[in-house]
């Protein structure tokens, strides 16, 4: 077993003697920490240029989104509050970082809390940085729209990152509409958007719900709300860790994965 293999078993050990142990008093001994991005990439080796880097499953194995295949279309990352969602954007966003030039992959973030990005000011690969308010972020969507129509570059991809769907919302009707075009045609284009949104705010979004082929989950524990959302009881997602573990159906099976350490 691999040091990285070996990081994670431990730290899912650990969670699962605490789960069963709730009824006694805290641990003294910390849950093993994740290990770091770096490591884990270094130990992966050099990855394809098509591949973004999403996280590790509980074997050690790399979770990767191609970014030549459409399929899986716009992501849509849901969870209870405090579930990790913000901190899974700035994840593969720090990944994209060191595994992509700022030739080959750029991304865009819209937020209501910018500060939260202010490390990430002035990359390079950071193309623009926005509250939804913001007339930037109207216009960052309008040019990431006329570039998709016309972009027939294969070996440049653009990540939109949206902190929070119900905040998308807020722009006028022409910018939503650009939006529903590039969760429609952005992947095959070369857009891949990633949205959060709150769990229990679904039912505000639900006209938009339609639009995401594939959705992640952070930890939701009410199991209705779960389902409501596409999760069932085998997904485990009213077991996750926040903030650190998340799940996805992948040809039919869930498969849960963990973020590396900063």
């Amino acid at each position: 077993m691999s040091p990285i293999n070996r990081q994670f078993s431990l730290a899912l050990e650990a969670l699962a003697e605490l789960k069963s142990e709730s009824a006694f008093p805290p641990r003294s001994q910390p849950i093993p920490a994740a290990p770091a991005l770096d490591r884990v990439l270094a130990e992966i080796g050099p990855l394809p240029r098509e591949a973004l880097f999403l996280g590790i499953a509980s074997d050690g194995l790399p979770v990767l989104l191609n970014l030549r295949d459409p399929l899986p279309g716009p992501i849509l990352l849901t969870g209870d509050a405090g579930s990790g969602k913000t901190a899974f954007l700035q994840s593969i966003a720090r990944a994209a970082t060191r595994t992509h030039t700022p030739e080959g992959l750029q991304y865009s973030v819209i937020t209501r809390h910018t500060e939260e990005w202010q490390e990430r000011q002035g990359l390079p690969h950071l193309a623009g940085l926005f509250s939804p308010g913001h007339s930037g972020a109207q216009e960052m969507i309008l040019a990431l729209a006329s570039w998709a129509h016309s972009n027939r570059n294969t070996h440049r991809s653009v990540l939109l990152l949206i902190d929070d769907l119900d905040a998308a919302l807020q722009m006028d009707s022409e910018t939503q509409q650009h939006l529903r075009w590039l969760l429609l045609r952005g992947p095959s284009r070369g857009v891949w958007t990633f949205v959060t949104l709150e769990a229990g705010r679904y039912p505000a979004v639900i006209p938009w719900l339609a639009s995401f082929r594939t959705r992640l989950f952070g930890r939701i524990t009410d199991g209705r709300l779960a389902g409501s959302l596409g999760a069932d009881k085998a997904s485990g997602v009213d077991r996750l860790e926040a903030r650190i573990q998340f799940s996805l159906r992948e040809n039919g099976n869930w498969l849960q994965f963990w973020l590396p350490g900063g």
